[in-house]
């Protein structure tokens, strides 16, 4: 079910990337606070990592992780949030 391995980070005004800790990928990935079933395949694994199924559309993910961390305060108003699927080797 989690085929996919995504990237979270945090980038700072200087253009430096910090992973996101799991904890806040942990909150945004529980449905009742979402309330949207597309995010029920995802699964965070460690800080910056999040595990994800094929029907979870990466675009729809990073503006929905962007919108709820600026709500929760985890980013400042001059950082943005990086969400990217990474290749996986076979």
């Amino acid at each position: 079910m989690f085929a996919r391995r995504i990237s979270v980070n945090r980038i700072d005004a200087e253009g430096r990337r910090h992973a996101c800790p799991i904890g806040q990928i942990d909150n945004f990935a529980m449905r009742n606070f979402t309330n949207d079933a597309i995010f029920d395949d995802t699964f965070p694994v460690a800080d910056g990592i999040l595990e994800a199924g094929n029907r979870v559309p990466i675009d729809r993910l990073q503006t929905a992780m962007d919108d709820w961390f600026r709500r929760k305060g985890y980013l400042k108003a001059e950082e943005r949030l990086e969400v990217v699927e990474e290749s996986v080797s076979q």
